[in-house]
């Protein structure tokens, strides 16, 4: 016993000293305290990952899937298209806009019902227009995800996010898909949309956007739009926009376990972000020079400047790194090689040699020729004068 007493303070103070250091670990990990279990903030127009929490661990989005269901349906479908609604698109638990079997309603405001009111049933009408069957749906939505947009830790089954065990994504895929999307006008509108006055066959309403910061209860400056999304098994999951005039950005929280610790998260990254950095352009033409070999960009290019400075290098194969001063990539940019002009060697041949000798002989005969004339002519006026 007497031993135990002795040791116990010295086991506890290492315990002390190894928790101390999980915590100091976990804070440099993640400096700005986020409560959700993955988050990511981008440069919406960029892609430049500004700041990141475990980015890559596959997670349930929940509805923030339908951020991938409308841009794939906007690009491959016609937004004046009359969808006739299933039955299997009625019948979906959740969140729906009370569609009707049989009812007809355009694309475009299917579309709407699912982002605005977050619509599981409008989703399933949308799936099925586009591809027959939800089956299908999820087996070209995944290709157009992966060959499109380039994500690669995202596998979906089914256009509204209901939990499937085989559903899911990751904070960093889903601020890409987010990105792509915005660049479509019609997606952003939508995304945007605050109140929509709906009318249905079975519910005539006004669809109020579920994101409380863009329709204003948890007021931040600059938001452009947002998707909400939650399960049981997903937790709450938001996806968001927002731009202070000089740069725009995209935060993604996946996993939070409160529904306002996912607003605060937000706010907390988009604060960092609008703080910290700056949106620049790299002129077109502006070269960069490695081991000899010079580059180029073939355009202007919008690149995402940490305020305090960038440090751009350049790899041997002409891709451009733009770096924090930490050393941390922000962004890479493709680079054009430019050519070294080829040096041109004459080599000329006898005939080309005697071609070029013609000129001169020419030259000489022709003087010859004019001296002999002016000699003739001075004799011939000799002559004249003695007769």
């Amino acid at each position: 016993m007497f031993y135990l007493y002795k040791i116990g303070p010295i086991i506890l103070a290492i315990l002390m000293m190894f928790s101390f250091q999980q915590k100091v670990s976990a804070e440099e990990n993640d400096p700005l305290g986020l409560k959700s279990e993955a988050a990511v903030l981008m440069d919406t127009d960029t892609n430049a990952v500004l700041y990141a929490k475990n980015p890559d661990e596959k997670l349930f989005p929940a509805s923030v899937t339908k951020i991938a269901t409308a841009i794939y349906a906007i690009e491959k479908g016609r937004l004046n298209d009359i969808v006739t609604v299933s039955a299997n698109a009625v019948n979906q638990d959740g969140t729906r806009v009370y569609l009707v079997e049989g009812e007809q309603v355009p694309l475009k405001k299917l579309i709407q019902g699912m982002l605005i009111n977050s619509g599981n049933d409008a989703a399933i009408a949308i799936a099925e227009y586009l591809d027959g069957n939800v089956e299908k749906f999820s087996e070209n939505i995944n290709e157009f995800l992966k060959t499109k947009i380039g994500v690669t830790n995202t596998h979906f089954m089914n256009p509204n996010g209901l939990h499937d065990p085989n559903h899911y994504t990751t904070a960093r895929d889903l601020a890409l898909i987010t990105n792509y999307a915005m660049k479509n006008p019609v997606f952003a509108e939508i995304f945007g949309t605050k109140f929509l006055p709906w009318e249905g066959k079975a519910w005539n309403t006004t669809l109020v956007t579920h994101h409380i910061m863009l329709k204003g209860e948890m007021p931040y400056p600059g938001i452009t739009g947002g998707k909400t999304g939650y399960t049981t098994d997903a937790k709450q999951t938001l996806a968001t926009t927002a731009n202070n005039g000089n740069i725009k950005l995209t935060a993604i929280v996946l996993r939070s376990d409160g529904k306002m610790a996912k607003y605060e998260d937000t706010a907390r990254l988009f604060d960092y972000g609008f703080k910290e950095y700056k949106r620049s352009t790299l002129n077109h033409g502006e070269r960069f020079t490695v081991d000899h070999e010079e580059f180029y960009l073939e355009k202007d290019t919008p690149i995402t400047e940490d305020n305090n400075g960038i440090i751009k290098k350049v790899s041997s194969n002409g891709i451009l790194s733009i770096e924090k001063n930490d050393g941390q990539v922000l962004q890479q940019v493709q680079l054009k090689h430019k050519e070294p002009k080829p040096k041109i060697k004459l080599v000329k041949n006898e005939k080309s040699k005697e071609k070029d000798q013609l000129p001169y002989i020419s030259a000489i005969f022709g003087v010859m020729l004019l001296g002999g004339v002016l000699v003739l002519f001075n004799v011939k006026k000799k002559a004249t004068k003695r007769f």
